[in-house]
């Protein structure tokens, strides 16, 4: 019982004297101006202040890219970007897109799962290498905090689209879902 008290009061005393003093009302703190993504010094490109993911292509990985920009891009922004492909630095990289020239379109989000509409495309190359294209939008969309799942649909009717292991899945995708194909940036 004597120990009991003695543990309390110590644990008072040290939680009390933390060398914070108490305050009445919330006050501003200066945070750093970027994240700790932010590249390093030496960058050809211009920073911005928000960090996006893009998710490129190497060597039949995925590779995660943040890049930097003024506003918090649009889910079809990010589309976009990944039809527009990788920039000269991310080329020199080995980075490239499996969606150059196409058009992706975002169809919302609905709760935390994004609807993106897909072209139409050749189905023998979509079981051999298209998974990495999937992936490519899956891996962009839920480094959202407002995504956590995907769904493909083409014509608005639900779509099938491979796996990394080859099976057709009609089923929303989560980044894990392409755990085995990512490769650190």
């Amino acid at each position: 019982m004597r120990w009991a008290r003695v543990i309390t009061a110590t644990a008072a005393f040290l939680l009390g004297g933390c060398g914070v003093d108490a305050q009445d009302e919330p006050h501003a703190v200066s945070l750093p101006r970027h994240a700790l993504t932010s590249p390093g010094p030496g960058t050809a490109e211009p920073v911005g202040e928000v960090a996006q993911v893009i998710c490129l292509v190497r060597d039949d990985k995925l590779v995660q890219q943040v890049r930097r920009t003024q506003a918090y891009p649009t889910p079809q922004a990010q589309l976009n970007s990944l039809v527009t492909g990788p920039t000269a630095r991310e080329r020199n990289a080995g980075l490239s897109t499996r969606w150059s020239g196409l058009v992706l379109s975002a169809r919302g989000i609905t709760g935390s799962a994004a609807t993106v509409e897909v072209p139409d495309a050749d189905e023998d190359s979509a079981r051999s290498g298209e998974s990495l294209a999937f992936g490519q939008i899956v891996c962009t969309l839920t480094a959202r905090p407002d995504v956590a799942e995907v769904r493909f649909v083409r014509d608005g009717q639900p779509l099938d689209v491979p796996l990394p292991d080859g099976t057709l899945t009609g089923a929303a995708l989560r980044s894990s879902d392409y755990d085995d194909i990512m490769q650190p940036g």
